[in-house]
């Protein structure tokens, strides 16, 4: 029971910084949905809205991720078809 009121008193994890950094280095789309929904978990939290933070920063995980990877993704086909340009003359 403790652990549970321990979790009450911290907000869920914002993924704010990691979606800023993947905005700006992987998929801005994607890292701008991150970025919104990481921004409403600490105002719901301090807003009393637990559930709805959660929910956020799932969101915010959510897209963070999808936007590193997809960039990730980019990255590697840029790459291979730079290479087998210039492979190719």
């Amino acid at each position: 029971m403790e652990t549970k009121n321990l979790n009450q008193n911290q907000p869920p994890k914002t993924w704010l910084l990691e979606s800023i950094l993947a905005t700006l280095f992987c998929c801005l789309p994607l890292g701008i949905i991150g970025i919104i929904n990481a921004a409403k978990v600490e105002s719901r939290f301090k807003a009393g809205d637990i559930e709805g933070a959660k929910q956020a920063s799932k969101q915010a995980g959510k897209w963070t991720k999808a936007a590193f990877w997809l960039g990730l993704v980019f990255a590697i086909l840029y790459f291979m078809l730079a290479v087998l340009a210039e492979a190719n003359g």
